[in-house]
């Protein structure tokens, strides 16, 4: 016979038991979660990729954690488009609740976002673009970039040229703040009035007008910032239109890691001043070249260099705080004080909280296995600032 005092003490029991098991189970760990925004559509998504893929590689080895903290990473592409940009920050500010972004491409993205992100005292690890601007006046103490001011790669080409003594060069950049930061920045050391300047727009796939331009002026040598799908298409018509091996080319992210697999023999002697480059040899660099190779099966460009030592920061900073980021002067310091070993070599940060490194030159070579790679050739710049620290008043 169904007795229902029976059941209620039964059910009670169950109850009982059941809150008692949730009490004593540990809290699910709460995750850190990180903002990460680039270019990963497009013509130029692979450079967003790579640093993705890079950033990615050292939290899986880290079995999701950085610096000893389970953290979730919430992808987003800023599809080249500022507007875009800006909503994502929005959604992962205010909705997605994230302390820390990481990533930015372009420096027209970076120019959207910069201020909005560090305004609200979000900390902002830059991997790729470096306007002047942010490492100038508009420096702030919740930005810290990876990579280089934007005219520092060009400085070293510019060094370079004016070391071999170029006579007559012609350079040819997209229209755009980055485009401007480095022709100036080759301008700072390369002192010759150049030939010409040539200034596409930074949506041009067909490069036949400026490739004319440039063989009527006939000059010792060619500077060149393309970034992206841009370099792959004018290394290509440059040598369609039969002019590899006749004018040198200096080039700053236009012969990089992601383009040169897509370039092919027509990117063979090409010249690329950066900061590091897959043949360094200390360990910190062969460990992530084998990994990155192993995982993704390409070598790594610069795009990954620079989020992979953005992800050694972060993940020596968190652990620095035992993962409280919410103590921003904690973190901050931590940030500023890099204990990690970066893949370039030696790091530190300037007053402006960019690095202060050597820039290199490299050619573009075949491997050993027939695939396109940088071989550094020469360090025109030893442990270089860049050209806008003195005009950082940052108020930490």
């Amino acid at each position: 016979m169904f007795k229902p005092t029976t059941w209620l003490g039964a059910s009670a029991t169950a109850l009982a038991l059941a809150l008692s098991l949730a009490l004593a189970a540990p809290a699910a760990q709460a995750q850190l979660k990180i903002g990460f925004m680039a270019e990963l559509s497009g013509p130029q998504g692979p450079l967003g990729q790579d640093q993705y893929d890079a950033l990615m590689l050292v939290v899986e080895r880290n079995g999701g954690k950085l610096g000893g903290v389970a953290v979730q990473v919430i992808r987003e592409d800023s599809q080249l488009k500022p507007d875009v940009a800006n909503q994502l920050v929005d959604k992962l500010v205010e909705k997605d609740k994230v302390p820390i972004i990481t990533g930015i491409t372009f420096s027209n993205i970076m120019m959207a976002v910069h201020k909005k992100i560090t305004d609200k005292e979000v900390f902002l690890i830059g991997s790729n673009a470096g306007p002047s601007p942010i490492a100038g006046a508009l420096c702030s103490p919740y930005f810290f970039s990876t990579s280089w001011e934007n005219g520092q790669q060009a400085e070293v080409v510019g060094k370079y040229a004016a070391d071999k003594g170029f006579k007559k060069i012609v350079t040819l950049a997209p229209n755009y703040q980055a485009g401007k930061d480095f022709v100036m920045g080759f301008k700072s050391h390369y002192k010759t009035p150049t030939v010409a300047e040539l200034w596409p727009a930074l949506n041009t796939q067909d490069f036949s007008a400026e490739i004319a331009q440039i063989a009527a002026a006939q000059p010792d040598g060619v500077f060149v910032f393309l970034p992206g799908g841009l370099g792959i298409n004018f290394v290509k018509q440059w040598g369609q239109a039969g002019m590899r091996g006749k004018i040198p080319l200096l080039t700053v992210s236009t012969a990089d890691g992601v383009g040169l697999p897509a370039m092919g023999d027509a990117a063979l002697g090409v010249l690329a001043g950066t900061f590091w480059g897959p043949d360094f040899s200390n360990a910190a660099n062969q460990q992530f070249v084998k990994e990155f190779e192993a995982k993704y099966k390409r070598i790594p460009s610069q795009y990954a260099a620079q989020s992979y030592d953005a992800a050694q920061l972060l993940d020596a900073a968190i652990g620095k705080v035992g993962g409280k980021v919410e103590d921003k002067k904690a973190f901050m310091a931590a940030l500023r004080s890099a204990s990690f070993k970066s893949i370039r070599g030696e790091f530190k940060f300037n007053t402006n909280q960019f690095p202060i490194q050597d820039f290199h030159i490299f050619e573009a070579i075949k491997d050993s296995q027939g695939r396109m790679t940088l071989k550094t050739i020469a360090t025109p710049l030893k442990m270089e600032k860049d050209n806008f620290y003195d005009k950082c008043q940052m108020k930490l």
